[in-house]
Formats: structure tokens, sequence, C-alpha cells
């Protein structure tokens, strides 16, 4: 199984890293290597304690939604399209609606909805799943695309661009000049995850119900991209704040009126969908744990450090341009950790300026990629499933995608 052998490589390989530190007179690599796995079993459960609320919220919703009908609609609406990439998941099923509501609050960039949402969704196509401790196609391509999910507007990355620069003393920066990038990256990343993964599994890419929506989705985000631009940084970011809530407001406007017209106890609905969100918010907390405590073990380990020194031998030794070097860790740390990501791009950025080259790829690779081994823990973990197939390996081919992407655009825009 290959989260099994990815967690096992990831301690193992930092064990024998300290070790030769050790042997190299640095007594305190492996005090150091303890101190992160502790620290990251804190951190786990703190990240897990906190989605309880979101989750019991969240699914408190989604049970009013699905009793009052307006879930089953939501899937009839995608059915065209979601019966072409998930032929598993049955005409009309919850997973589709459930699904399509992640997907959205992922693209409008609000991570507090998209992941109890996403969540449910991992839930309703657990209920299909015939052997519940391994991945099913359809959970393997929902949890690949989420890992290369499509986000419109960087909002946290522009506004610590916009910090980063009234510290240096700069005048006129444009924080958002990184926005077009970032978004042709993210849109380049969802749809190599959508390749490799039809490909794997053989799904129909061809047919226009399945291309046809990918094309007026991309043409949608593209046109309200551009609108977005045309703005200020700070009303562009605030205006896209103010739609991506809006649109969650409705719906659980929606929700409530619905049910409330077909004589639903909406209070009984929700209590008895927020104590769904309770179990599922504690079951993860093992898998959650295990995985962050490997990856703090690899980064406390120097690992990437020697990771890098690899991958820049080899890039001055082909001859090819070495400025972008510096921002590549932060695509590194990206996939193991969003937040130890988010510290190595303003490291890049106190570092060589925030309007310098490396600065505005590192700013390109925090906007454009996902965690993903915190989506696979949490999304595998809140359901159980121990055999995630293929979806390591997508995910991370996406992953490799969106970074190279990233870096080339980069010299596209900025060089």
């Amino acid at each position: 199984m290959v989260l099994n052998a990815v967690w096992l490589v990831f301690i193992v390989g930092a064990f024998i890293l300290a070790a030769i530190q050790v042997l190299q007179g640095d007594l305190g690599a492996f005090s150091k290597m303890l101190t992160a796995m502790f620290d990251a079993a804190k951190t786990g459960f703190e990240i897990a304690l906190g989605l309880t609320g979101v989750m019991a919220l969240w699914l408190g919703l989604m049970k009013i939604g699905e009793r009052a009908g307006l879930i089953q609609v939501f899937a009839r609406m995608v059915n065209p399209t979601m019966r072409h990439l998930f032929p598993g998941v049955p005409q009309g099923h919850p997973a589709q609606g459930a699904m399509t509501m992640n997907m959205s609050a992922n693209m409008l960039g609000l991570d507090n909805a998209a992941t109890p949402l996403g969540l449910k969704a991992m839930q309703e196509l657990q209920s299909l799943n015939p052997t519940p401790e391994r991945a099913t196609n359809a959970q393997i391509l929902f949890l690949v695309l989420n890992t290369a999910g499509l986000t419109l507007i960087p909002t946290s990355v522009i506004a610590i661009r916009q910090t980063m620069a009234a510290q240096q003393g700069l005048v006129g920066f444009n924080a958002a000049d990184i926005f077009l990038p970032t978004l042709a990256v993210t849109c380049i990343g969802l749809l190599s995850a959508l390749l490799i993964t039809g490909l794997v599994q053989r799904l129909p890419l061809y047919k226009p119900a399945v291309w046809g929506p990918v094309v007026a989705v991309g043409l949608f985000a593209g046109g309200l991209s551009w609108w977005l631009s045309q703005l200020p940084p700070e009303q562009g970011s605030m205006l896209i704040g103010a739609i991506g809530s809006g649109c969650i407001l409705a719906i659980i406007a929606l929700f409530l009126v619905a049910g409330a017209l077909k004589r639903i106890p909406v209070y009984d609905a929700f209590v008895d969908g927020a104590k769904e969100g309770f179990q599922v918010a504690i079951q993860i907390v093992p898998y959650l744990v295990a995985m962050l405590c490997a990856i703090a073990a690899f980064r406390a380990s120097g690992a990437l450090d020697w990771m890098m020194q690899g991958i820049s031998s080899v890039v001055a030794s082909m001859g090819l341009p070495t400025d972008f070097l510096p921002a590549l860790p932060v695509g590194l740390m990206k996939i193991l950790s969003g937040s130890g990501a988010r510290g190595l791009m303003v490291d890049v950025m106190q570092t060589y300026g925030v309007a310098s080259f490396p600065a505005k790829v590192a700013a390109i690779i925090q906007g454009s990629t996902e965690t993903t081994f915190y989506v696979l823990a949490v999304y595998f973990g809140s359901v159980g499933v121990k055999n995630a197939r293929h979806a390591v390996a997508c995910a991370l081919f996406a992953d490799v995608v969106g970074i190279v992407a990233a870096i080339t655009l980069g010299y596209v825009f900025f060089q």
C-alpha cells in the first residue's frame, strides 16, 4: 500500500539522516526530530478539534438539505457530467450533490466550507464501497481533484505580498500581479489531475458531456478572473470574498426555507447531522496525527535540504537557469505542509525581496498548489480507507506538473 510505504520512508529515512548528523557531531539531531514529532502530534489533535465545530455545522446543514430533497436536485443537475467521471455513483445519488458543493466552495476559496463538504462527499461515496478499506475509483478521482483544486483568487498570498511590500518600503507595488499566472497554473494542475486519473481509470474524457462543462467552467473562471484583475488588489480580494460568502449563505437559507416548506423539523435534522460531524472529526485524529508526525520528522531531519542540494546540482549541471531554485522548497514543502510552505514563502520574500523573481515564483506556487498528504490523511481517514491504490501517484503527478508550470509561467510573465 502506497501510504504505508510513504509513511515508513518518511520516518525511517528521517531517522537515518538524523543518525548521520549525530555521527558527524550534531548531538541535538535526535532531540530536534523527537520534539518535532511531539509538536506535530499535538497539532494534529488541535486541527481535528478545530474541525469538530465546523463539521458539526456543515453536516447539520447538509442533513437539512438532504431531507428537503435539495441535495438530490443538485445531483440530478450535474449527473450528465458526473455519470461519465464517476460511473460507479448511481444517478441522483447524494454524493454527486456533495461533490459539486465541495468543488464550488474550493473554487471560491472557502476552505472552512470546502473541507466539511468534501468529507461529507467521501462518506456518501464510502456508502457505495463494497470493500470499505480499499479506495474506489470515484473516491480516488474526487480526492485527486481536491489536491489540485481550482481557486479563483489566492487572497491570502496577495495579502501577504502587500504586507511585505509595505514593510520593505515599496511604493506602487502590485501584489496581484501573480494573479493570472497563478490561475493558469491551478487550471493546468486540475486538468493534469483529471487526465492522469482518467487515463488510469479509463474514463471517457473525450465525450462532450465531460469536456464541455470543463471548458465552460474554465471560460467562466477566466472571465471572472479577468474582470477582478481590473480592480485594485484589495477591492478584488474583498469582492471575491463577498461573492463566496454570499453564495454559501444563500445555499444555507435555501436549505432552511426548503425544509420549512416541506414541514421538516429543521432543528432536529440539524442536530442529527451535527452528531455525524462530531464522529467524523474524532475519527480522523489517528490518521492526521500519523501523517503529520511523519512529515515533521522528515522536515526536522533536514531531508528537504538534502533533496534541494541534489536538485540544484542536477539543474546546474544541465545548464538550465537556476534563479528559480530559491522558490523550489516552497513547492516541495507545500506537498507536505501548508503552514511550512507559507513560512518558506515569507522567508524567500524577506531574503530576496517581495518584488524579486524567486519571490514571485514562490507566491505562484503557494497560491496554486494544495497540501497533498494532509488531504490524503483527512479524507481517507474520515472513512477508514487504508488502501489508497493509485491516489498518491496521481496526486503527486499533478503536484509535479503544477510546480513545473508555476516555474515556466513565472519566466513567461516576469522574465
